[in-house]
């Protein structure tokens, strides 16, 4: 029993106890191993380390923290304390950031073009060129060696001073280098006697490899064949990529003292060819710079040369009308190719629309056009206008029926012959139609789609064999939107101070002491970038009495009082006598007395200024391009809106409360100087007839003379205490039945006066 039990705890602990034995043993052999090998004295420690460099010489010795350096000893080391030093950090660098994202990533634009011209043919043929290349490009600059005083108004151009073709070239490469050479990939150069097809460069160098040094034009062989490669000829244009003008420039100063030449052309091609064993080519990947030589007094209508019709550029021109020329010819070449290009697009639509889930349905007509806008309910049905050749109905002031004139005929006009024209198209030839009148006519506004139109036309229907009779034909035409694009705009900035001027009358007084308060919390207090101006206005009899009894004393009197209040602020004023008060006559006063870049803020004294509107007056009045009229919301008669109700201290934009007042021209934001170009047109004018400055008000004076944009939305934050204006019969009939119109229509809304006039009804009943 003791020895089965003791064998059975040996067969538990014996695995344990046999395993740590062979652990210790291992261990000693070990220790007496590495001890042996490193408890050699010193000689012998030596021999080794020298013998077994590489092996021994990295080895450490079990449980060491650290070996001590050669001829050092335990004893006498001595742990060292290093202090800490903190960093100085110097000032951070500034980070640069471009102005534009597209310069921070390196990118840019695809096509510069410079136009070589010169003082004589600058304003003649240098104007035709930028008339027919200008809006279809970027960057085009003209470059010149003298310059004429009058600079061809919209063209840029630079001029480097002298007459000689190759100082000129060279400069023209300089200047090139120095300004634009980090932002465009390719650089065309031509004279202002060739016509260059624009879209057609555009295309080319669309499809070019940017990063290739290319020189590419028409080749032409050196004078006298002595030198090898060719140039390219500069009558046709020639394209130099950007990484090939990089190369060149680093020589351009040797061309400039070694190279000998007569036109300038050849020495840019000596240039490039001996610094950059670069030669003119007229083919690259596949795409060929097409050209084509003009013969004398040819007409550009009557070429039938196919390489004419491809051709990129047309050489030589001889005055600006054949330049206007080749440009109508081209134009309809691309015009064609963009209708046919339309017709087969249309055509693929209406094939795929038949295996389409609603069929043919699904492909709307016009094909391509955007379907007609659905209503949702009857308050957002379109409305049709009817019209005939000469008048159009249901017109814009609420009259039944109105004139045809202006845009809407040559709308008209045009749609009319649009619909014979396409339906001359259909039929012939076979049958040939002329109009004979329009019976029916109808048109609409889609803010989907654009303006639709429905005609029902009596026409002349001849056949070939010339019989004719007179037929009716409903016809169905869209004028569709096009793409939507960014216009430019001159740069307008909210920092401009306004000079705000507020004519007050004898009747007005009442209104200047709130007109004060809200202007003083919303600008004086604020600081507001504005200067406040008063125009009193005496008749002849007030400005005899204006010593003895003015009456604008009690006004004078609260200026000075605001203006104690605000030291820093001044208000103003300036006094005119007149028996006829006209907005003209008194903007001619005080247009004298400020400067040209002067903003005016034109007003009634009844008119609530604030901040919010102000910045919108900046910059919507744009010096040389816009003056701004905004439609203030005007408050209904107290005494109608509210009747027998207490009136509220605030009023809101509501429907029962007020109406945008489109009647009303009073307020007015416009720079001085386009005023007193405007003004200087109606000079004419007014000698023939001095009247003219009493019965035209300002608004009317821009849209006839100045030729700015007349910029007219509604101004929610220009806001208008109730008041009956006094309207004048002296001014003209449109402007004094405005003012009219607009009195009658600010009494109340249609409801608030139906209301007035039953309780009226009622009462007399009664």
């Amino acid at each position: 029993m003791r020895f089965s039990a003791l064998m059975s705890v040996l067969r538990s602990v014996g695995p344990v106890i046999i395993g740590i034995s062979l652990g210790f043993t291992l261990s000693l052999l070990s220790v007496n191993w590495t001890d042996e090998a490193c408890r050699v004295d010193g000689t012998e420690a030596e021999d080794v380390t020298a013998a077994q460099d590489g092996q021994l010489k990295g080895a450490r010795k079990p449980n060491s923290i650290s070996s001590l350096s050669e001829g050092e000893s335990e004893e006498q080391f001595e742990p060292r304390i290093v202090p800490y030093k903190q960093v100085q950090q110097g000032a951070p660098k500034k980070v640069f950031r471009a102005r534009y994202i597209s310069t921070e990533l390196g990118m840019r634009e695809r096509l510069f073009v410079g136009v070589l011209t010169s003082k004589n043919t600058i304003n003649t043929m240098g104007v035709a060129v930028n008339r027919t290349i200008s809006h279809h490009l970027d960057s085009v600059i003209f470059f010149t060696g003298m310059r004429n005083r009058k600079v061809p108004h919209g063209m840029f151009v630079v001029s480097h001073g002298d007459e000689r073709l190759i100082w000129n070239m060279f400069q023209t490469i300089r200047y090139i280098l120095d300004h634009y050479i980090n932002e465009y990939d390719w650089f065309y150069f031509v004279q202002d006697d060739t016509y260059t097809e624009a879209d057609r460069i555009k295309t080319l160098v669309d499809h070019l490899s940017m990063e290739r040094e290319l020189y590419m034009g028409s080749p032409e062989e050196f004078i006298g064949g002595e030198m090898e490669g060719k140039y390219c000829y500069g009558g046709f244009g020639y394209l130099l990529s950007r990484s090939l003008l990089l190369r060149l420039q680093p020589f351009l100063e040797n061309c400039r003292n070694d190279i000998l030449s007569a036109r300038p052309d050849e020495w840019l091609g000596r240039c490039i060819i001996d610094y950059t064993s670069t030669n003119c080519v007229s083919e690259y990947e596949g795409r060929q710079y097409q050209h084509y030589e003009l013969g004398k007094n040819s007409d550009p209508s009557k070429e039938q040369n196919e390489h004419f019709k491809n051709a990129l550029t047309v050489h030589p021109v001889s005055d600006p009308e054949q330049m206007y020329r080749l440009h109508r010819y081209f134009t309809e070449i691309e015009l064609q190719k963009t209708y046919d290009e339309i017709a087969k697009l249309q055509a693929e639509i209406k094939n795929v629309s038949v295996v389409a889930f609603d069929g043919n349905r699904s492909s709307q007509w016009p094909v391509g056009i955007n379907p007609p806008f659905e209503p949702k309910s009857r308050f957002e049905v379109l409305k049709w206008e009817y019209f005939t050749e000469e008048e159009i109905y249901l017109c814009i002031d609420g009259s039944p029926k109105c004139e045809l004139r202006g845009v809407d005929r040559m709308d008209v006009a045009d749609v009319i012959d649009t619909a014979v024209g396409e339906l001359n198209k259909k039929y012939k030839p076979v049958l040939h139609l002329k109009k004979q009148q329009l019976i029916n006519g109808y048109r609409r506004f889609d803010p989907v789609r654009g303006m639709e139109y429905t005609l029902d036309l009596q026409l002349e229907v001849v056949n070939q064999k010339g019989h004719s009779r007179s037929i009716t034909k409903r016809v169905h035409l869209v004028r569709p939107l096009s793409q939507i694009e960014i216009i430019p705009m001159p740069y307008v900035t909210e920092a401009t101070r306004v000079h705000i001027i507020i004519p007050l009358t004898l009747k007005d007084q009442g209104f200047v002491q709130h007109f004060l308060e809200v202007f003083a919390s919303n600008a004086f207090e604020t600081s507001e970038n504005a200067i406040l101006t008063f125009l009193f206005i005496y008749d002849p009899v007030e400005a005899q009495q204006v010593n003895q009894n003015d009456i604008f004393a009690s006004v004078k009197t609260q200026i000075n009082t605001y203006e104690r209040k605000y030291p820093t602020v001044k208000i103003p004023w300036i006094s005119v006598k007149t028996e006829t008060p006209s907005q003209i006559k008194f903007m001619d006063i005080i247009s004298k007395k400020h400067p040209v870049d002067t903003l005016f803020f034109l007003a009634g004294v009844n008119t609530n200024i604030n901040t919010e509107f102000l910045n919108r007056c900046r910059m919507n009045s744009i010096n040389n391009w816009q003056v701004f009229f905004p439609i203030h919301f005007q408050d209904y008669n107290p005494d109608v809106a509210y009747h027998n109700q207490p009136h509220p201290a605030t009023v809101d934009l509501i429907k029962d409360a007020g109406h945008f007042d489109r009647l009303s021209f009073e307020e007015s934001c416009f720079y001085n100087s386009d005023y007193m170009s405007t003004r200087t047109r109606m000079v004419s004018d007014v000698q023939e007839n001095e009247e003219i400055l009493e019965t035209t008000d300002i608004y009317d004076m821009f849209v006839k003379y100045s030729g700015l944009h007349v910029f007219r939305a509604v101004e929610p934050a220009l806001h208008q205490q109730y008041r009956y204006q006094t309207c004048n019969p002296r001014l003209s009939e449109d402007i004094y039945h405005r003012c009219v119109q607009s009195n009658l229509e600010g009494l109340g809304s249609r409801s608030q006066l139906a209301m007035l006039l039953f309780e009226q009804e009622q009462g007399n009943s009664t």
